[in-house]
């Protein structure tokens, strides 16, 4: 077949990319086109997404599409994170500037809407673990502090929802990132409408929900004079950027999964991919959550705090006069001196705090551990303290699933990281294989190219993956030290150290 060119637009918590992903039938190449940062502003004490701004960017990147596919492409599609959304008006008007999901109104609104609904109930009917920054709670916050701004709004989208509206003017919101919001009812495969009513929020300013890899219409006739890409498809992938980072995941099993995936960036998203929402009372107990998967699958998933927790020891650093890249503070923290004391990475300290390696020292001083001193020793806490973590969480997916896991699959940025790529092994007992770092995007591109019927099966799109990606394998190492720390970390975590 002829080289066809999907433009997948992915935007991350850090940063946006417009992508093109060039793919004959067989072999696929993504081409970055445009990368750009995706930097929060403060608005009277607020903290927003600068939606405008990333609009031009993206803009941007479909300009320059043209000259790098010739007239060979076919669609575009747009992933972002999950739980944040826009408000439209009747008349098509953003209703302000979106919040990011770590402003702090939503501080106390899990707590007052339990008050109006038990735990049980609320994960009854959206089968997702609770989380301050849930869209529920925002819309929450939003009714208490801003009501007239739900008075006024007549359709709720989600982030990627937001800009596939603005790039062809379509009204709904797809189903991967839908699932996020803990508004969707997992079995009846709609908005949860019972509790949105109970709750007090209008239920009828949520749009039709929509399956991954529906064609949403020709992008708008202003939007194709700026790009000079007349006639390209908008296509809906994998909305939310972890469900199509899953989609790419380069595994040959079918079936009940044997294999667990981490999404490892800003977050780690730890899971399995399963045939059915897990809602039983001890999925409530361990607040998991369940969300909407390729072909009716879900993603039975923890989220963890992630690289967040290294990104803001770097920013931290950096105000000090310590500029050290990436690459220099796993180097520091490799030649540290191991498991003198590990965090809760999950903990409320580490969500948004003024100074992260403060807050890291100032938990292991209340817990009553050995302080970390040095940057590196700083950063082996947190790197330790994330593959920890995952060791715990992987526990609790095979006590959910009943299935046994045999490989752990890293994809997304956080691969670059061969350390934690080690202590995960060594951790979880598990082989671990990372790759691709571009999973998200190769899944973006991969779904718009199924939806065009060049590729046959979400098995056929992980077989294309497979091709293209240089994987690494790790095998576990040290296992008597790591047997020692997982002892005292489960002791901690038992006694609510951690």
């Amino acid at each position: 077949m002829a080289r066809q060119c999907y433009l997948a637009v992915d935007l991350g918590a850090e940063s946006g990319r417009v992508i093109a992903g060039h793919f004959d039938g067989r072999a696929i190449e993504l081409q970055e086109l445009h990368r750009f940062p995706n930097v929060p502003v403060t608005v009277a004490g607020t903290l927003r997404w600068n939606v405008i701004s990333l609009w031009s960017e993206i803009l941007t990147g479909l300009s320059q599409a043209r000259a790098a596919c010739d007239d060979s492409v076919t669609s575009v599609g747009v992933d972002t994170w999950g739980v944040d959304y826009a408000l439209l008006s009747a008349t098509g008007e953003l209703l302000g500037q979106p919040y990011h999901y770590r402003d702090p109104r939503t501080e106390g609104m899990l707590n007052h809407t339990l008050t109006q609904m038990p735990k049980s109930e609320i994960f009854a009917q959206t089968g997702v673990q609770f989380m301050e920054i849930n869209t529920l709670y925002q819309l929450v916050a939003t009714l208490h502090n801003q009501p007239e701004l739900l008075e006024t709004a007549r359709t709720f989208l989600m982030m990627p929802d937001l800009f596939h509206w603005l790039l062809c003017g379509s009204r709904v919101v797809e189903f991967t990132n839908a699932t996020t919001s803990q508004c969707f009812h997992p079995t009846q495969s709609d908005w949860s409408r019972g509790l949105l009513s109970r709750l007090g929020l209008p239920v009828e300013m949520f749009p039709d929900i929509v399956n991954p890899g529906t064609r949403l219409g020709d992008i708008r006739p202003d939007v194709a004079r700026q790009t000079g890409l007349d006639g390209l498809s908008v296509v809906a992938p994998a909305t939310h950027d972890t469900g199509a980072a899953v989609a790419a995941i380069p595994t040959r099993h079918t079936g009940k999964a044997n294999w667990a995936y981490i999404s490892s960036g800003t977050w780690s998203l730890m899971g399995l991919e399963v045939d059915r929402p897990h809602l039983s009372a001890r999925a409530l107990e361990l607040n998991v959550t369940n969300e909407g998967g390729i072909d009716g699958t879900f993603r039975l998933l923890k989220n963890i705090m992630g690289l967040w927790i290294v990104q803001e020891c770097r920013r931290a650093l950096a105000r000090r006069g310590r500029n050290l890249d990436y690459d220099e503070l796993t180097r520091l923290a490799a030649e540290a001196p191991p498991f003198l004391a590990w965090v809760d990475p999950d903990h409320p300290a580490f969500l948004s705090p003024q100074d992260m390696p403060e807050a890291i020292c100032a938990w292991c001083r209340d817990s009553g551990q050995t302080v970390p001193e040095t940057e590196g020793q700083i950063v082996r806490c947190a790197l330790e303290s994330l593959a920890l973590k995952y060791r715990l969480v992987l526990t609790w997916l095979e006590e959910l699933s009943s299935v046994p896991v045999d490989v752990i699959h890293i994809v997304g940025g956080g691969t670059r990281n061969t350390l934690l790529n080690q202590f995960t092994a060594d951790a979880c007992r598990r082989t671990v294989i990372t790759g691709p770092v571009e999973a998200t995007g190769l899944g973006n591109v991969l779904l718009q190219a199924r939806s065009a019927g060049e590729v046959a099966s979400l098995s056929e799109m992980r077989d294309v993956v497979r091709a293209a990606t240089d994987i690494r394998v790790f095998e576990p190492q040290d296992s008597s030290a790591w047997s020692a720390a997982i002892e005292r970390f489960d002791a901690l975590h038992a006694g609510a150290g951690l």
